[in-house]
């Protein structure tokens, strides 16, 4: 009981503030990488750090999908076996 509690109450929404937090995050990281490419002299460098920001953003994204899937997945199967 003690677990669907902490997952309810703090794990789940905590992982949902992530990713709203995210969501700001890749917005400001795709505003930045368009700024930096039309001002930088090499395009072909900024492109390849907007690449780069690209993977770690979404590498970031898709870890915290999964840790909140998990999250719902383990209060599901505590509810079921209720």
């Amino acid at each position: 009981m003690a677990e669907l509690q902490m997952l309810l109450e703090e794990e789940i929404p905590a992982g949902r503030r992530a990713l709203l937090d995210s969501f700001t995050n890749l917005d400001r990281v795709a505003e930045y990488c368009e700024s930096n490419y039309v001002q930088s002299p090499d395009k072909h460098r900024a492109l390849e750090e907007t690449k780069n920001y690209t993977t770690q953003s979404l590498a970031s994204v898709a870890y915290l999908i999964n840790t909140l899937a998990n999250n719902v997945l383990q209060m599901l199967d505590i509810q079921a076996s209720q």
